[in-house]
């Protein structure tokens, strides 16, 4: 947890605590009392207590009566229902968006997904990437309220995949696949085939879901 030093303090009191809870830095189900959060910060009361509300409708934080805060659990049916709003939302965006997407632009994308497999590179120094790559596929042809609702899935997501996958960075096969597996993504964007497309963002995503599965087991 760092200090707050500048900007809105609302604003970087919510940033600071949803990157604390992804990382597992708040551990999942754990409770806190709001002035033992400002104390962690170095802040007031009334900006942690706005900050939790705005991540309370992220659905990371529960607010308690009594000012305390409990950080959302780890739940296999919260999960199932992420990848089925997921399953129901990217693949179709997918469907529209590869036939607009540059050849330039797929180049670039092409050349974040080599570098996903850097052996040097876990889950953690690259999942702001991988977030900015999959929203890129997509942008195209995803509306404001598209990417609303797909952030808020994928930051939900977030806490399962970086424990997921965070298992898996010690095999050096493991990056080789997750570098495959995104430059796999681009390849069949290439071919503006609608229905390849939809096809292989439902396999990702059937793959991501089954080691999140496995990291909560």
């Amino acid at each position: 947890m760092q200090p707050i030093t500048s900007r809105s303090v609302v604003e970087q009191a919510t940033d600071e605590l949803r990157r604390a809870i992804l990382a597992g830095t708040l551990a999942p189900g754990a409770e806190y009392s709001l002035r033992e959060m400002a104390g962690m910060l170095g802040i007031s009361f009334i900006p942690i207590r706005e900050a939790l509300r705005s991540l309370e409708s992220e659905g990371l934080v529960t607010l308690r009566p009594g000012r305390s805060a409990v950080v959302a659990p780890l739940d296999l049916d919260d999960l199932h229902g992420i990848y089925r709003l997921r399953r129901t939302l990217e693949p179709e965006i997918a469907r529209r968006s590869c036939v607009l997407l540059t050849d330039k632009e797929l180049d670039r994308l092409e050349a974040l997904a080599v570098d996903f497999g850097g052996r040097d590179h876990g889950i953690s120094d690259i999942y702001d990437g991988h977030h900015a790559f999959h929203l890129a596929l997509l942008a195209p042809a995803a509306t404001s309220w598209d990417i609303r609702l797909l952030t808020t899935l994928w930051r939900a997501a977030e806490r399962y995949i970086r424990i997921g996958f965070g298992q898996l960075d010690p095999d050096p096969a493991e990056h080789e696949r997750r570098e495959q597996a995104h430059t796999g993504l681009v390849a069949a964007f290439r071919t503006r085939d609608p229905d390849a497309v939809a096809s292989a963002v439902e396999a990702h995503l059937a793959r991501n879901e089954k080691i999140a599965i496995a990291a909560l087991s």
